[in-house]
């Protein structure tokens, strides 16, 4: 039996002959390391033969991927912020280069606006979506700044990589972030230059200088144009407590023509699309709304009638017609004279609309009818029905009017504070429009923010300058390690200044230093000056509440992408369809992704 042992698991590795001339003995002790060997390496091959390996890869299901340590996962996630940080940062400031971004839909977005360049990207890396998070955040809660979040946090994970590999630990980096932050958002408080009074929420002129900045960044060239009319537009939707303004209540019709100079202020709601019938103008409107079709009554169900001659015919249809009439000449009874649909309209209701004399306006989405009993106070009635006194709106002038070559039905309100403006946008292609109506929501997110705080820090690049020195100072007094990480943070926060200058085409270095000279010298307003390319006090502006809620996220993004040091990543789920084709069914396989494109490939045929 010893010699078999030896000739089924030995004679692969050793010569016959060898184990001739051994004794017993030895026969025995290589025997017995051999088969302690051969069971390990049988181990060995039934976890390859099941696809696994010991670990955290072993227990997981076959096709996951597992990352961990500072090379595979901490860094790969830093390098991934700084590719789309590098992105975004050549967009910063007056002088930001657009982006041309074609998504899945095939749209195309020109621009300069982080939020939407982001936004339409579809990132796929988990690390790069926090900043994409980060940015959608500071888009919702101020709406502005969100390039400079995603390009600050950028900074800071690119300072902390270095901290990395100089040797300090991650929970020392993250630690001096959080103690940064704290001390930045403290200073912060101290650089306030300008405090708004609520009147100049309620003076365009002051709210126009107070949001110049803002339009600048996104429209070079046109501020002034833009945010007097953004101003405008805001102070007519000003409700008489600020705190309860809403930006919802100014609104944007893009008409293609003319050039952007060509940009007015409607006081109320201009809806672009014409009125159905012939009457194209009504003062003093008494305005009805209807969410139903306006038309014959219908049942629910099928019926059946049995007509025994043609008398009994024409009498059916003639009450169908006289209901339908009633019903009309009671609405136009209650002194209704403008009918608003969100849905259908018969023809026969239309007959009887234009006989009393009340102007018809379809309105088929129900965001716009919304704004349009916000505007004129009158209430989305769910019957045709005639309205209550209470369900009526009014307007001061409801007409039709051409612009361009665009028919628009105005609800003008003839009043210096009405409940809803709209800024009626020209341009020569929907692709200007849009990028100037990204700005406008920005200039009236920013207003809305002032109705809560409308204090104002330094702009052009001077509260970041000045938050770097005083965090670099600061950090330089701290006894622990933790010191490396905030004088790293405040490092970060030359960025801002660094990359206006280079986007204006600047010595970026020579600026930075002129500043920091500038600072020094006690002109702590002094910012770059894009124009005549140095250093000055340029007047610029920026809101308080903005710089806080950027360092916040920011900080929050790169310290959560800071904590990761696994990344574990499920193998991507797959289904089976039955596909029909010409002869007959075929199975296929479908990879689900988060593109909404499914990409099939033929599996078996029958």
């Amino acid at each position: 039996m010893l010699n078999q042992y030896f000739q089924r698991d030995v004679s692969h590795i050793c010569c016959s002959s060898y184990f001739n001339a051994m004794s017993c003995h030895e026969a025995v002790e290589v025997q017995l390391s051999t088969e302690y060997a051969f069971r390990k390496l049988n181990v060995l091959s039934l976890c390859t033969l099941q696809g696994g390996s010991f670990g955290v890869q072993g227990m997981l299901k076959e096709g996951t991927k597992h990352m961990s340590g500072l090379e595979e996962a901490t860094f790969k996630n830093i390098d991934a912020a700084k590719q789309l940080s590098s992105c975004v940062r050549t967009s910063l400031g007056p002088n930001g280069m657009n982006k041309m971004v074609i998504n899945h839909l095939d749209k195309l977005f020109i621009t300069s606006d982080s939020a939407t360049i982001v936004n339409e990207l579809e990132v796929q890396h988990p690390a790069a979506k926090l900043l994409v998070m980060a940015s959608k955040m500071q888009e919702s809660e101020v709406g502005d700044g969100t390039n400079f979040v995603v390009v600050l946090a950028g900074e800071l994970l690119i300072q902390a990589e270095e901290l990395l590999k100089n040797g300090l630990h991650i929970s020392e980096v993250i630690g001096g972030y959080n103690t940064a932050l704290a001390k930045a958002l403290e200073v912060l408080e101290t650089l306030v230059t300008h405090s708004a009074s609520m009147s100049v929420l309620k003076s365009p002129t002051e709210l126009a200088e107070a949001i110049k900045p803002v339009i600048a960044a996104k429209q070079w060239g046109n501020e002034d144009l833009f945010a007097s009319k953004i101003a405008e537009a805001c102070v007519l939707a000003m409700p008489e407590n600020p705190a309860a303004f809403n930006v919802d209540n100014v609104r944007v019709a893009k008409i293609i023509g003319n050039a952007v100079s060509g940009t007015t202020v409607v006081k109320g709601l201009c809806l672009t699309r014409s009125v159905l019938g012939t009457i194209h103008e009504v003062r003093d409107a008494k305005i009805v709304v209807y969410g139903v079709p306006v038309d014959s009554s219908t049942t629910e169900t099928k019926g059946t009638v049995l007509l025994k001659s043609a008398e009994e015919l024409k009498a059916y249809n003639n009450s169908e017609e006289d209901a339908l009439e009633k019903t009309i000449k009671a609405i136009a009874a209650t002194g209704a004279n403008v009918l608003v649909c969100g849905q259908s309209i018969g023809e026969l209701a239309m007959h009887f609309v234009e006989k009393y004399k009340m102007m018809v306006l379809k309105v088929p989405s129900k965001f716009e009818l919304r704004r349009l009993c916000r505007t004129t106070g009158a209430n989305n009635l769910v019957r045709l029905e005639p309205p209550a006194p209470e369900d009526l709106g009014t307007c001061k002038h409801v007409y039709l009017k051409e612009i361009g070559s665009t028919w628009c039905t105005i609800f003008d309100q003839e009043a210096d504070n009405s409940k809803t403006a709209t800024i009626v946008v020209r341009g020569s292609s929907m692709n200007i429009m849009e990028d100037v109506e990204r700005a406008i929501e920005d200039g009236v997110n920013v207003v809305k923010s002032m109705t809560k705080d409308a204090r104002f820090v330094p702009g052009a690049g001077a509260a970041e300058l000045l938050l770097a020195d005083a965090l670099q100072q600061y950090g330089e007094a701290q006894p622990g390690l933790d010191q490396y990480a905030i004088q790293k943070f405040g490092l970060s926060l030359e960025v801002v200044p660094r990359t206006l200058a280079e986007n204006s085409g600047l010595d970026a270095t020579n600026i930075v230093a002129q500043m920091y000279a500038a600072h020094k010298a006690g002109s702590t307003s002094v910012g770059i000056d894009i124009v005549e390319g140095t250093t000055k006090d340029c007047g610029v502006l920026d809101l308080l509440v903005t710089k806080k809620e950027a360092l916040k996220l920011a900080t929050d993004a790169a310290v959560t992408v800071l904590r990761v040091d696994q990344i574990i990543m499920a193998k991507q789920a797959t289904l089976e369809r039955s596909v029909l084709v010409p002869k007959g069914y075929i199975k296929v396989h479908a990879v689900e992704t988060a593109n909404p494109t499914v990409h099939f490939a033929v599996v078996n045929t029958p």
